[in-house]
């Protein structure tokens, strides 16, 4: 089954129409009930914004989105983050919100709420963040993209950063996607075809706190909006295809001031030593479903750790920290942290890390 399509060259026609000087066009984002969902809905402005919170406060109805009942379904949009919008142009903009519930109280998968209050209380270690979300395309009936409909393509080992058409499906997807969100104002700083084939990998970072999760979540809902534009969907299943295949991660790149500096090997140690403390509660945070999506990603194979144990290493991509080859040299820098799934929230993972690391809760 194909992806029911429209002619683009027709829209193009009205994409093309003068938009009044005092007219803008905000599209609110976001999270629905699922805690990995993305929703969005245009409000005209009849100014241009220079800051998010200049937007006003909106409603929508929860009861389609996972979020409230039928009978008490308003729930409210509290405009946090904004991004220019590479899909309409001009001064129109992506409004990255917050939700809260009918009693002004955040909703459940509002994670953002706290990240932020954490975020502040450690504001002066200057906590840094770059995520790497891989994901994977797949054809409108649900295979993956490029895969042979009757059978399997080839093993795995010619596909990560591979060039040629036998190796690589989606670039155009991927090529559009890394230029929508530079026009954006996302702080994207890379890219690569993954090991399985038809998965790829976008980086996001160095991002300083909060804007860690905002930044992605903007990288997120580009990807979807351009995977649309050309018929083919994007899954954040950590593990779409089972069998010998590798699965989806957000590997987590974190460091502080402490660990930059001179000797921050010491501190990057202190904070695995933490972290090792706390794994389950790490692992309850790094998927939306308390890990039980990660447990079939997390199996010990595939370049992953087991999700029942903790381990640390250099260079080591089987273990759950793993401090980078350079790092150990330089005796300063950051660590991985390998643990996350592809379908995290960002805001409930650079949340619990600095809880445990910084904060010490």
């Amino acid at each position: 089954m194909a992806a029911p399509m429209t002619n683009k060259t027709v829209l193009e026609k009205y994409m093309r129409l003068d938009q009044p000087d005092d007219r803008v066009m905000a599209e609110y984002i976001w999270i629905d009930g699922t805690g990995e969902g993305i929703r969005t809905k245009c409000k005209t402005l009849d100014f241009e914004p220079k800051d998010a919170t200049e937007c006003p406060i909106w409603n929508y109805d929860g009861s389609s989105t996972y979020q409230a009942e039928g009978s008490n379904s308003d729930m409210y949009l509290h405009p946090c983050a904004m991004f220019h919008d590479p899909f309409r142009g001009g001064k129109n903009k992506l409004i990255i919100c917050e939700v809260f519930k009918y009693n002004n109280k955040p909703a459940e998968t509002n994670r953002r709420h706290t990240c932020k209050q954490v975020m502040d209380k450690a504001k002066e270690h200057k906590p840094w963040f770059g995520i790497e979300q891989e994901y994977t395309l797949l054809d409108f009936d649900g295979h993956p993209f490029g895969w042979p409909k009757n059978g399997f393509p080839g093993p795995q080992g010619p596909y990560y950063c591979g060039v040629g058409a036998n190796k690589v499906y989606g670039r155009d997807i991927v090529e559009a996607h890394y230029r929508a969100c530079l026009a954006a104002g996302v702080n994207i700083c890379g890219c690569n075809a993954e090991v399985m084939p038809g998965q790829w990998e976008f980086q996001v970072g160095p991002c300083e706190g909060i804007a860690m999760g905002d930044h992605l979540w903007a990288a997120r809902y580009i990807l979807h909006r351009v995977a649309e534009d050309f018929g083919v969907v994007v899954t954040l299943d950590p593990k779409p295809m089972e069998g010998d295949w590798n699965g989806a991660g957000a590997h987590t790149n974190y460091s502080t001031l402490g660990m930059r500096e001179k000797d921050g090997i010491k501190v990057i140690e202190d904070a695995i030593e933490a972290l090792s403390k706390h794994h389950v509660r790490h692992i309850k945070a790094y998927d939306p479903n308390e890990g039980k999506d990660n447990e079939r990603r997390l199996t010990g194979f595939h370049e992953t750790s087991s999700i029942h144990d903790f381990s640390a290493g250099v260079a080591n991509r089987g273990a759950s920290i793993r401090i980078p080859r350079q790092v150990a040299e330089d005796g300063c820098g950051y660590l991985e942290d390998r643990r996350p799934s592809s379908n995290c929230d960002p805001y409930a993972v650079t949340e619990v890390i600095v809880r445990t690391t910084v904060l010490k809760e």
